[in-house]
C-alpha cells in the first residue's frame, strides 16, 4: 500500500510540474497518468490523457501494431473500425473488452484547432494471454560429433513466452558445465527462442527432451516428451561410398585411354581438315604487239 501510495504522489507531482511549465511557456501539454498498462484478455480498459492549454483541443488517438498504424481515434471521434468497442472522453479512451490484437503502443496526440500548439504521449497497452501448449521439434537421431538443433514454440501468450528445457524429467542449466549431470554435454539455450542447440553432439545426450513455456500470467505449460538417441557416425558407410568413387574415377580414366589407344580422337582430327584445289587453264592464241593475261589462277 506504500509503495501505491508513492507512486501515486510522484505521478501528481510530475503532473503538477508539466501543468506549470506549460503555464509559463504559454504551451500546451498532454499527460498520461499510466504510461504502460498491463490488462488481461477480454477485460475493460482505459488509457488516460490529459492536456492541458489548449483553448480548443483536437484529440487523435493512433495505434501502432508491429509495422501496422491505425487510427483509433480522429478529432475526438472514434472511428468506425473502433466505435463498437471504444468510447472516447477528455480523460482517454475507454475499451469495453480487450483482446490480444490490441497489444500495442497508443498514441494521444493533442493539437490546437487553428494554433501551433500541440503535445502527445504515448501508453504502452499489453493484453495479457497465458501461454498454450509448445510444440517441439527434436530429431529422432543425432550424429555424434555433428551438430543438432531442437526447437521449442508456442503461439498464444501475451507477452511472449520465455522457455527452459529438460532431459529426463530434470531441468536443464542454461551452462551445463555448471551441473555435474550434464557437464560431459557441450549446448547452447536460448531462453527468447527456445532453441536448444548441441555443438557437438556427444553420447550423453541420449535421452527424453520437452520443453516448458511461461510468461508470469497463467500457468506454466509443458511439451510432450521426445527421445533422441545419439549414434555413432557410420564408419562403414563412409569407406564403402570412398570406394565406390574411386571405382568411378578409375574406369573413366580407363575409358579415357581406351579411347587414345585405339585412335578414335586422332581420326576425328583427320576427318576435320580441308584440302585446297588448283584449276589451271591457258589460251593457245595471243595477239602480236601487245601483251596480255592468257592464263589464270583458280584456287
Amino acid at each position: 500500500m506504500g509503495t501505491k501510495l508513492k507512486a501515486g504522489r510522484r505521478q501528481l507531482l510530475l503532473f503538477t510540474a508539466v501543468i506549470l511549465c506549460s503555464l509559463v511557456q504559454g504551451k500546451g501539454s498532454v499527460y498520461t497518468s499510466e504510461p504502460e498498462v498491463r490488462v488481461p484478455e477480454n477485460q475493460p480498459v482505459t488509457l488516460s490523457c490529459t492536456y492541458s492549454g489548449f483553448s480548443s483541443p483536437r484529440v487523435e488517438w493512433k495505434f501502432v501494431h508491429g509495422g501496422t498504424t491505425s487510427l483509433v481515434c480522429y478529432d475526438n471521434k472514434i472511428t468506425a473500425s473502433y466505435e463498437d468497442r471504444v468510447t472516447f472522453s477528455p480523460s482517454g479512451i475507454t475499451f469495453s473488452s480487450v483482446t490480444r490484437k490490441d497489444t500495442g503502443l497508443y498514441t494521444c496526440m493533442v493539437s490546437e484547432r487553428g494554433g501551433n500548439s500541440y503535445g502527445e504521449v504515448n501508453v504502452q497497452l499489453t493484453v495479457l494471454v497465458p501461454p498454450s501448449k509448445p510444440t517441439i521439434s527434436v530429431p529422432s537421431s543425432a550424429t555424434i560429433g555433428n551438430r543438432a538443433v531442437l526447437v521449442c514454440s508456442e503461439q498464444d501468450g501475451s507477452p511472449p513466452s520465455e522457455y527452459s528445457w529438460f532431459k529426463d524429467g530434470v531441468v536443464m542449466p542454461l551452462d551445463p558445465k555448471n551441473t555435474r549431470a550434464f557437464s560431459n554435454s557441450s549446448y547452447t539455450l536460448n531462453q527468447k527462442s527456445g532453441e536448444l542447440i548441441f555443438d557437438p553432439v556427444t553420447a550423453s545426450d541420449t535421452g527424453e527432451y520437452s520443453c516448458q513455456a511461461q510468461n508470469g500470467f497463467g500457468k506454466p505449460m509443458k511439451s510432450d516428451d521426445v527421445r533422441m538417441e545419439a549414434v555413432e557416425p557410420n564408419v562403414g558407410g563412409i569407406v564403402a561410398a570412398v570406394l565406390v568413387t574411386l571405382i568411378l574415377l578409375g574406369l573413366l580414366i580407363f575409358g579415357i585411354w581406351f579411347a587414345y589407344s585405339r585412335g578414335y580422337f586422332e581420326r576425328t582430327k583427320k576427318g576435320t581438315s580441308t584440302s585446297k584445289k588448283v584449276i589451271y587453264s591457258q589460251h593457245s592464241a595471243r595477239s602480236e604487239g601487245e601483251f596480255k593475261q592468257t592464263s589464270s589462277f583458280l584456287v
